[in-house]
């Protein structure tokens, strides 16, 4: 299985793939790396090949304790791959796969690590374009941090921009994760740094709920709610976090905090959130398949391993598949002005306390309903309570009055 990349690099063993490529564990002239294989048509375009090689010196360049370093760029015959350094451990994605959610502390302080690396590379120009939980590594051989949280790396860097060409996107496209999208990307404007702050508050909202603000259905639908809609608030965290998030989701690129200030703001909170569990909010897939149910029967728990197997992904669009489909660089449509104009509503997927019905779902239409005729029948029964006092009053016959039940003597004539 192994296969020679390059002359100095060999690829022993596959550790991942992506819509971008193939992972493999390999071997150099230092010892283990990682070789990222970019996919066989990637290889053929001679304009991306081109790109490519513009891009070596700013990509080797790139050096930090939270940046997964490119070691070598290989072009060779339809080959064409980033040997980069080998991280012993998982990416983001898998552990929330398995865990759901995490620990506030950890959370923070594995965003914290995101947003150092990205420090170092936007003071270098470059911009990462598609920060997600599939694109941070975990190293389990890195000493514990605060949560027991694992030291956090981002890789894949430049990935997104060699393969943005205009030949590839032209107009009417735009390339990237949908539910990290800045708002920015989605009205077509260049991506600046600030689209990694965003795609990284995102992605802190996700490690802290199981789910991101805005994701979930249609991608067109997705791609709206980053322009048009509001975050809503996360139950059970301080108010200082949550403001550092929206502060970072902000919808103007200049209102977000610099890569920099956010690492540093996290850190400051991180003896704040020490000893918090994770959030307890329903994911909001849950919602279609308990308001079918509410409709006929009382709300009852659902057993622990479906409410493990949900993952938030509602069908916002008629007809719509729940979309999980978080690959990198998915081709899409811009939306046009129309499509994205509106006012600003709070989001669709609103987080909330375990029990209570989300306002405007069945379950609360439901629960106000029965409400209402409760107190239709309360308002029918003082009525008919009040009309039964009046007619005894005009009779005469006052129930409530005592009643004297002795019987007089006949009188004698």
């Amino acid at each position: 299985m192994a296969r020679k990349i390059g002359s100095r690099y060999t690829a022993n063993q596959i550790l991942g793939r992506g819509s971008a490529g193939t992972v493999w564990l390999g071997e150099g002239p230092d010892g283990p790396v990682a070789i990222k294989l970019l996919r066989e048509d990637l290889a053929s375009d001679q304009e991306l090949v081109g790109r490519f090689v513009q891009e070596r010196t700013a990509l080797l360049g790139l050096e930090h304790p939270n940046v997964v370093s490119v070691r070598d760029l290989v072009v060779d015959g339809n080959d064409l791959a980033l040997v980069m350094d080998l991280v012993r451990g998982t990416d983001l994605r898998t552990r929330l796969e398995r865990e759901r959610r995490l620990s506030p502390e950890a959370a923070v302080a594995i965003t914290a690590d995101v947003a150092d690396g990205l420090a170092a590379a936007h003071a270098a120009g470059v911009v990462h374009r598609d920060v997600k939980p599939e694109n941070i590594l975990l190293d389990m051989q890195g000493p514990l941090g605060p949560g027991g949280a694992h030291p956090a790396l981002l890789t894949d860097f430049g990935v997104a921009k060699l393969i943005d060409s205009p030949k590839r996107t032209r107009a009417t496209k735009i390339i990237g994760t949908p539910d990290y999208l800045a708002p920015e990307i989605v009205e077509g404007l260049p991506p600046r740094a600030a689209v990694d702050i965003y795609a990284l508050a995102t992605v802190l909202y996700e490690l802290l709920a199981g789910f991101t603000p805005f994701g979930g259905g249609h991608p067109g639908a997705v791609l709206r709610r980053h322009v048009t809609e509001t975050v809503v608030p996360l139950p059970g965290i301080p108010d200082e976090l949550w403001q550092l998030i929206v502060q970072c989701l902000a919808k103007g690129p200049a209102s977000r905090l610099r890569a920099s200030e956010l690492a540093a703001r996290l850190r400051e909170l991180l003896p704040l959130l020490a000893g918090m569990p994770p959030l307890d909010v329903d994911e909001p897939g849950a919602d279609a398949a308990e308001e079918e149910r509410d409709e006929a029967v009382p709300a009852e728990p659902a057993p622990a391993g479906d409410r493990a197997r949900r993952r938030g992904a509602v069908p916002l669009v008629p007809g719509a598949k729940p979309d999980s489909n978080r690959d990198t660089h998915t081709s899409m449509r811009v939306p046009a002005p129309d499509e994205l104009a509106g006012p600003a509503h709070g989001t669709a997927r609103a987080p909330r306390t375990p029990g209570a019905p989300r306002p405007g779902s069945a379950r609360h239409r439901t629960a106000a309903r029965r409400r209402r005729i409760t107190l239709s029948v309360a308002g029918a029964l003082l009525a008919a309570a009040v009309g039964a006092g009046a007619w005894w009053a005009a009779s005469g016959d006052d129930p409530a009055a005592p009643q004297d039940t002795r019987h007089s003597a006949p009188q004698s004539p």
